[in-house]
């Protein structure tokens, strides 16, 4: 009984003296799950804050100043991420450069894309005066695809001493050089921009008259006054504009008005064709006076 008693008395000191070993061991172990979770959290919290500063100074275009010693450091730390400008895709350019597009957006082959907004740059294309319709997608995380309708160029407008390439609607495309477009026709006068359209619609029933357009005038906003290629200037009336071009039309395939010298065809007259014509001889020495003979 003795021999049992001590036995199970060992064994009950031996237990007790685990206790205090088991209790410090597990308070470590708390101290250390709770200095691992304090670490992730303030580590993750200075990750965050250094992110939110890293982004506000990208898209600020801080980096990018003139002379900056870093002007390629955004893109870099993009690519780095995956979120550089590494695929850039432009579609539907006729008369302007993939640069000026970039430009109007900000961007740069391999830039940063941190920031970027499709909606947003598809308000900015489509506010550029030469750009009819915008689209833009942007494929995570590096690809970009723009596709864009041009205006098309219909005449060179010319108010003062300034030249102004217009679509049909009247509407001013900067950007486009008048002197690249020669073959658009030339239109002057107030409001001309915008009754162009309405002029060219008119022609269209006339095609050899169309052929030889090289400008028309608006003058006092009612009327039109064309130039034609072989130095001949039709004054049209203020209505019955297609009549009177129709009459043109077909006195010059039956008599060759408009290769005879002639100088100046003035159908503001319901009924009558007065034709100026300039003397040779005159003409010749620099002094031409026009002479006029009419047409019924």
């Amino acid at each position: 009984m003795d021999g049992q008693r001590r036995v199970d008395q060992s064994m009950n000191s031996e237990e007790q003296r685990s206790v205090p070993r088991r209790r410090a061991r597990a308070r470590f172990l708390d101290y250390g799950h709770t200095f691992h979770a304090r670490f992730m959290a303030r580590a993750g919290a200075v990750l965050f804050l250094g992110a939110t500063i890293m982004h506000g100074v990208l898209l600020g275009g801080h980096l990018d100043y003139p002379d900056s010693p870093w002007p390629k450091l955004p893109g870099k730390l993009s690519s780095f991420v995956g979120f550089a400008a590494e695929d850039i895709r432009i579609k539907g350019l006729v008369h302007q450069e993939p640069e000026t597009v970039l430009a109007a957006l900000g961007l740069r082959p391999g830039g940063s894309l941190v920031g970027f907004d499709a909606g947003n740059a598809k308000v900015v294309l489509e506010g550029l005066d030469w750009v009819s319709s915008a689209k833009v997608q942007r494929l995570f995380p590096n690809q970009l695809e723009i596709a864009l309708t041009e205006r098309t160029p219909f005449a060179v407008w010319q108010r003062g001493g300034q030249y102004y390439v217009i679509d049909r609607s009247g509407a001013t495309m900067s950007n486009l050089s008048p002197s690249a477009l020669t073959a658009l026709p030339l239109v002057t006068g107030e409001e001309a921009q915008f009754e162009v359209a309405g002029l060219v619609n008119q022609l269209e029933a006339t095609p050899d008259l169309s052929l030889k357009l090289k400008a028309a005038a608006r003058v006092g906003q009612r009327r039109w006054n064309l130039y034609l290629d072989n130095h001949v200037t039709v004054l049209l009336p203020e209505k019955e504009v297609e009549a009177a071009l129709q009459r043109l039309h077909g006195l010059d395939a039956s008599q060759h008005l408009l290769s005879k010298g002639v100088k100046t065809v003035d159908m503001r007259f319901p009924g009558r064709v007065i034709v100026g014509i300039a003397q040779v001889d005159e003409a010749m020495a620099g002094t031409a006076k026009p002479k006029t003979s009419e047409t019924n």
